[in-house]
């Protein structure tokens, strides 16, 4: 694969599965030093931090455990990432977690976390990474929204409150740092085909009596015309683009990949 990211370091939160670790995979083979972030099993850990190293060249990938519902943590991280990799080029702020329940019957705790770690870890990240990209005139933020970051569903209120948070923060960023050789944008994925999101379809079968493909296509997959999972090598192949050359004039986007939801 073309090293069209050789010579950069980038931090992606929310790495150890899913969409972050197709990113960092994907950077790591276009040539980038990655720091992986996240929770999950040590042997998940360690097989991620052991697959993305050795597209690095090296036996593992750097690693921060940090809970990103602290600031105090984000700001750590960050520079624990700028003194692993020697700056942070690259931010990738990917982590999120979900909960689903009406207003009304939403727990008020969870409805923190999934602001706190949705979408104000974005901010500390983002505030504690952008004066060493100043400083060394280059830097790529990228946000992973989601559909609902332009649009609801109901029972979603925390995580669509989030998502839109986090495509506004995404453009005023874009605009403050304009001038500069620093862009800022969000990408929006519809449902992505991830162990977490293919484990909720035996359920939704169950519950409308019907087979799983049925469940997916007319049930998760209903406003997204495609009627198929986006895979996160498209997602990841988006972010790429991002870093990579000819990217430098989109900034303040909210890139769509959904299968056309945003456009009904």
């Amino acid at each position: 694969m073309e090293k069209t990211l050789a010579g950069r370091t980038a931090l992606v939160t929310g790495s150890t599965s899913g969409i972050g670790l197709g990113i960092a995979q994907l950077f790591a083979e276009a040539g980038a030093k990655i720091m992986l972030n996240g929770f999950g099993k040590p042997e998940e850990i360690a097989k991620a931090r052991a697959e993305v190293g050795a597209a690095m060249g090296v036996a593992e990938a750097p690693y921060s455990g940090a809970d990103l519902s602290k600031p105090e943590a984000v700001r750590e991280m960050v520079a624990a990432a700028e003194a692993a990799l020697g700056s942070v080029d690259i931010l990738v702020n990917n982590a999120g977690i979900q909960f689903v329940a009406p207003v009304d019957e939403f727990p008020e705790a969870k409805f923190d976390a999934i602001i706190a770690i949705n979408f104000t870890s974005n901010f500390h990240a983002i505030k504690a990474a952008l004066p060493g990209m100043k400083q060394r005139g280059w830097g790529r933020i990228i946000n992973i929204a989601s559909a609902h970051g332009l649009v609801a569903s109901p029972g979603k209120s925390a995580y669509v409150a989030a998502k839109h948070a986090v495509v506004g923060l995404t453009k005023t960023v874009a605009i403050e740092v304009a001038q500069t050789q620093i862009t800022c944008n969000a990408i929006c994925p519809g449902f992505v085909r991830t162990p977490l999101a293919e484990a909720q379809l035996p359920a939704l079968a169950k519950q409308y009596g019907v087979s799983e493909e049925v469940a997916l296509k007319d049930h998760l997959l209903e406003h997204q015309p495609s009627k198929r999972w986006i895979e996160v090598e498209e997602v990841a192949h988006m972010a790429l683009y991002l870093c990579g050359p000819g990217s430098g004039g989109v900034t303040g986007a909210a890139l769509s990949i959904d299968g056309g939801w945003y456009a009904n």
